[in-house]
């Protein structure tokens, strides 16, 4: 077989081969975005629990979930979690003893001072939801609970 015949094989394999994989890809749907900003306090609620559940997946000995935490969450709502936490042996931001497999962040509304959400943790066929309330003005969480602060 000459050089010629084998260049011309090779291009046509290389050829083949870019089309199925582009037909692979196209055949996956269409791509996926998400989106959000930093002044948002819904995206804000997202971004923190996208995070923690990666860390505490991650098991960092804990090192970035607190990070996270003291990033995110009022110095005064940190110790109200860690006094449910030692007493309910859970950790207090996701309510449970296990890592979620998927969450959800919906808005709940907006008061004067802070903006409510639900979230939604999905263990497999099992969900639990959450109310986070973030101050407005901070941007940070103040509160996660079965209830919002406005309806305790």
């Amino acid at each position: 077989m000459s050089s010629k015949t084998r260049t011309v094989l090779t291009a046509g394999a290389l050829a083949i081969a870019l089309g199925l994989g582009a037909t692979a890809q196209a055949s996956a749907g269409a791509p996926r975005s998400v989106s959000g900003k930093p002044s948002d306090d819904i995206t804000r609620i997202a971004d923190f629990y996208g995070a923690y559940t990666d860390a505490v997946l991650g098991e960092d000995r804990g090192h970035l979930g607190q990070a996270l935490r003291s990033h995110y969450l009022t110095p005064a709502f940190q110790k109200e979690l860690a006094a449910w936490e030692k007493r309910e042996h859970a950790d207090g931001v996701l309510r449970a003893q296990n890592v979620p497999l998927a969450w959800k962040v919906t808005d709940n509304g907006t008061t004067r001072t802070y903006t409510e959400a639900v979230v939604t943790l999905t263990w497999g066929n099992t969900t639990t939801k959450l109310v986070v309330d973030m101050a407005r003005d901070s941007h940070r969480i103040f509160h996660i609970g079965d209830k919002g602060v406005g309806r305790k």
